[in-house]
């Protein structure tokens, strides 16, 4: 038993280094792991920061340009606004110089009226008769029709009767008398043959 413990001891003396040495050859080599993959997270992690900023920068340009964009399409919006609202101001007013131009118009050719009636009843009846006969249906209704209505009766019947009885068509359906006479000169073109088709009869 006493040469054992000499042995055990030296065993014991020559074995923990060596499983020392083992242990330490094993935190060294997870040591090496350990800085082998913090090394490659490190690069990963800086691939991701790089593809964030990247991206980060595109979200960013594409936002002004979108922002671009909508500054424009206001400004545009605007402009359409400012140049409808001038086009609505014009076409009112061209509707109050229209509308003012007809009533002077209408007062013009109530006065001018006025006049050739006065004119016309100071007329005898025969002559009035014969100066209306020679004028367009339309002109003749215009200047009956502003006559008094004994005067006009009194013209009339000094006229031949089928321009009295035109002219008589014409005042019952009232002004304006040139749509009529407008119509019936189209029909009679549409009717009459072009050409020397009634020459040659």
């Amino acid at each position: 038993m006493k040469n054992l413990k000499p042995l055990l001891y030296l065993f014991l003396m020559l074995g923990i280094p060596s499983l020392l040495l083992g242990a330490n050859e094993n935190v060294v080599d997870c040591n090496i792991i350990f800085e082998q993959r913090k090394a490659e997270i490190m690069k990963e992690i800086e691939r991701i920061d790089e593809q964030q900023q990247a991206l980060q920068a595109l979200q960013s340009a594409t936002q002004n340009v979108l922002d671009q964009k909508e500054q424009d399409l206001k400004k545009r919006e605007v402009a359409l606004n400012q140049k409808q609202k001038e086009l609505e101001e014009k076409e009112e007013s061209l509707e109050r110089k229209m509308k003012r131009n007809e009533e002077i118009l209408k007062q013009i050719k109530g006065a001018t009226q006025s006049k050739i009636g006065e004119t016309y009843s100071g007329m005898k009846d025969s002559k009035s008769a014969a100066i209306l006969e020679s004028l367009p249906d339309s002109e003749a209704a215009e200047i009956l029709y502003a006559l008094d209505t004994k005067i006009m009766s009194k013209i009339l019947a000094k006229m031949g009767p089928q321009k009295a009885a035109t002219l008589t068509k014409m005042l019952q359906k009232g002004p304006p008398f040139g749509a009529e006479e407008q119509e019936k000169d189209a029909v009679e073109k549409a009717t009459t043959p072009t050409g020397n088709a009634n020459s040659t009869e």
